[in-house]
């Protein structure tokens, strides 16, 4: 398990893939109000929404995070035959922080556009077009896991 400590606090966080699974189920209302979707609907995607599949999938982090993320992923791994049972406590607390960033990085994006519309800037189309690119690579990766 992964102890997170928020600054700002004294509390401890344990991170694992059933406390990001517990978030996860709480949407935020106004995107599903504003997107038609709600917790637990039936939807089934029609071919205007299905991401290009010919589209060149963008890496979802940087080279560095790449190869940090697959080194720790390595080092866990290559214990398993001696500690089988701890080896996949740490492959779920991997995959939680892993999650954890890519979450924290689209939430970083969407932050800075919110605060671009609540100064009344102007976001251009294209800014708009390129944050949607990566959020359909994205969703179409998560689908196909």
């Amino acid at each position: 398990m992964i102890e997170i400590k928020k600054a700002s606090e004294e509390v401890t966080e344990v991170l694992t893939i059933a406390s990001l699974a517990a978030v996860i189920a709480r949407p935020d209302p106004r995107i599903a109000a504003a997107s038609g979707f709600a917790p637990g609907g039936d939807y089934t995607a029609g071919a205007a929404t299905a991401p290009a599949r010919e589209e060149q999938a963008a890496p979802l982090f940087s080279p560095e995070e790449t190869k940090e993320f697959r080194a720790r992923w390595d080092a866990i791994q290559v214990r398993f035959v001696d500690d089988p049972r701890g080896v996949v406590q740490h492959a779920d607390d991997l995959v939680a922080v892993t999650m954890k960033r890519l979450a924290e990085m689209f939430a970083a994006e969407r932050a800075k556009l919110e605060d671009q519309w609540d100064r009344g800037d102007n976001v251009s189309t294209e800014d708009l077009r390129l944050a949607l690119r990566r959020y359909r690579s994205c969703f179409g990766r998560l689908l196909s896991v």
